[in-house]
């Protein structure tokens, strides 16, 4: 059994590769500050969970139709979004070092919640069919840094492409002192919560174990 993932992050692959999964990525092309933007205008506000669902549900309905490597989709597809909450504020990928750069003053020594969306479509056997979301959270504490250690992580560029501009797997891991809830939600999705959601369309998770080594 295939996973399709309509994602284009480096992290959620090598997550996926970890726990024994080789999925077709394919690039969903949406525009996400588009996509907010136009449902706040017709709804209000969206709060961190409302959020990350809206773009993981989008990101895995807009591949939908395409043909990775020639051939038509026939597996699960599966969308992600994260973001960080901080201080009721919603931060996503920073993108320019000086907002990296803000957002890490105000957040080191602190506590927030990495909020990552998960929307699953069944496409077994070609042809779209159930489709399932959830939400998941894990609180993150950080550790006290100095201006030298700020300054050298952003100019690694590694901070400013990520959510809450910071990496639990990478270089951002040792400013990291706590984590509660699933480690995985922090990488960009819920590995457990994945599981739960193939389960519940009526898969197995061990059907989409295709990578050895």
């Amino acid at each position: 059994m295939r996973l399709y993932l309509a994602s284009t992050s480096p992290a959620r692959l090598q997550l996926l590769r970890q726990a024994g999964i080789e999925p077709v990525t394919v690039s969903p092309g949406v525009d996400e500050e588009a996509l907010v933007a136009e449902h706040e205008a017709e709804h209000g506000p969206l709060d961190a969970p409302a959020l990350v669902q809206l773009l993981a549900r989008a990101k895995a309905e807009a591949i939908l139709g395409s043909r990775p490597g020639g051939e038509p989709i026939d597996g699960f597809v599966l969308g992600g979004d994260s973001a960080f909450l901080v201080d009721g504020a919603l931060h996503g990928k920073p993108h320019r070092p000086e907002v990296a750069r803000e957002r890490w003053a105000a957040q080191h020594g602190r506590t927030g919640l990495l909020w990552s969306g998960h929307w699953l479509i069944d496409h077994r056997g070609g042809r779209p069919g159930a489709a399932i979301g959830r939400p998941d959270a894990a609180s993150v504490t950080f550790a006290e840094l100095d201006d030298t250690e700020i300054d050298a992580y952003i100019a690694t560029g590694e901070p400013l492409a990520v959510a809450g501009a910071f990496t639990i797997d990478s270089l951002g891991g040792p400013f990291i002192r706590r984590v509660d809830g699933d480690p995985s939600t922090v990488v960009g999705l819920s590995l457990s919560t994945l599981r739960e959601l193939v389960r519940e369309l009526g898969g197995t998770w061990t059907s989409l174990w295709n990578r050895v080594g």
